[in-house]
């Protein structure tokens, strides 16, 4: 399957017509279908906008591999049990509570390299 089949089948199984695609990214109806028919390629722009759009990647619109990270399981690795109380009180801390950490870590990264 190619870039614009990709393009179609992404909107296709969104249930969305070429008209509100091309109105929601703020293009042409003509340019989307020029997309979809791989006479034209869009800009990095309308890659964000359409994979925002179809909620996917932009290396699956570009290549159609999925990564193996979805978003969810990113969140689970930040948040298992073992992080989850840091990674909470650190959103939360002061900025200069977040300097002094970064200030401790950098002193640990720096202690491990020697």
């Amino acid at each position: 399957m190619d870039f614009g089949e990709r393009l179609r089948k992404c909107r296709d199984k969104k249930g969305y017509t070429q008209k509100f695609v091309a109105d929601k990214i703020g293009i042409k109806n003509n340019t989307l279908s020029s997309y979809e028919s791989g006479k034209r390629q869009p800009d990095y722009e309308i890659l964000k906008k359409l994979s925002d759009l179809y909620e996917v990647t932009i290396d699956y619109i570009l290549t159609g591999n999925q990564s193996t990270n979805s978003p969810d399981e990113m969140w689970e690795e930040f948040l298992n049990p073992k992080t989850q109380v840091f990674f909470k009180d650190l959103m939360d801390a002061p900025e200069e509570k977040i300097e002094e950490l970064i200030k401790f870590w950098e002193i640990i990264r720096d202690r491990d390299k020697k």
